[in-house]
């Protein structure tokens, strides 16, 4: 199997087309350039060239380092799976987080290993999968997020019109003059644009 099967394009980089190195027959490396940042890759399978049939590559992520200590120690590299191409799918482009997978900074390695369409459909399933949990835990959060803050604004205001609360009527109806809520207000708002974080460091 030829090695030069594939392209790989970081985002305003030139085309890769040679592999840093061919640990199997059906892997390949690229090291990624680090000279200029990116957070795209294009990924495509190279003219005139196909995957074997009932194939796919599956294409991943890894720091430079935990490769380099794989190999030595011939271990596995912690790669994260971005997705993968091949029949009917002959190029695909990954948002990727350089931070996420490189928090020592030494840069990044595409992996591309050739597998059974099976496996690679089961893994772009999982993907998926993980992604939607991803955004309902963040969808959760968000409406967490503003339910405390609500809490907050309110305990804030309670703590303040509590010491000008009175008795109206004949029932002792307690009340809160509207002059102390309009104060209460005022200084909540300046201390908002004063101290944007400060509802953030409140205690329940």
């Amino acid at each position: 199997m030829s090695e030069r099967l594939f392209g790989v394009v970081p985002a305003g980089q030139q085309l890769i087309t040679e592999p840093t190195s061919t640990p199997s027959p059906t892997s390949f490396l690229y090291t990624l350039p680090t000279a200029v940042s990116f957070s795209h890759i294009m990924v495509f399978i190279l003219p005139n060239i196909s995957v074997p049939e009932g194939n796919a590559a599956a294409i991943y992520i890894g720091s430079v380092r935990d490769v380099a200590h794989a190999i030595e120690t011939g271990g596995t590299p912690n790669f994260k799976f971005l997705g993968g191409v091949g029949s009917g799918k002959h190029s695909a482009l990954f948002k990727i987080t350089p931070n996420s997978t490189d928090a020592d900074g030494n840069g990044l390695v595409l992996g591309i290993s050739i597998e059974s369409s099976e496996s690679v459909k089961q893994k772009l399933q999982d993907l998926a999968a993980e992604k939607t949990n991803a955004l309902a835990v963040d969808a959760h959060e968000a409406r967490l997020s503003t339910t405390i803050l609500a809490q907050r604004i309110i305990q804030n205001a309670f703590n303040f019109l509590a010491s000008f609360s009175g008795s109206a009527g004949p029932g002792g109806v307690e009340v809160v003059p509207l002059k102390a809520f309009e104060e209460w207000w005022r200084k909540f708002e300046a201390r908002v644009r004063a101290d944007p974080d400060f509802l953030d460091r409140q205690r329940d």
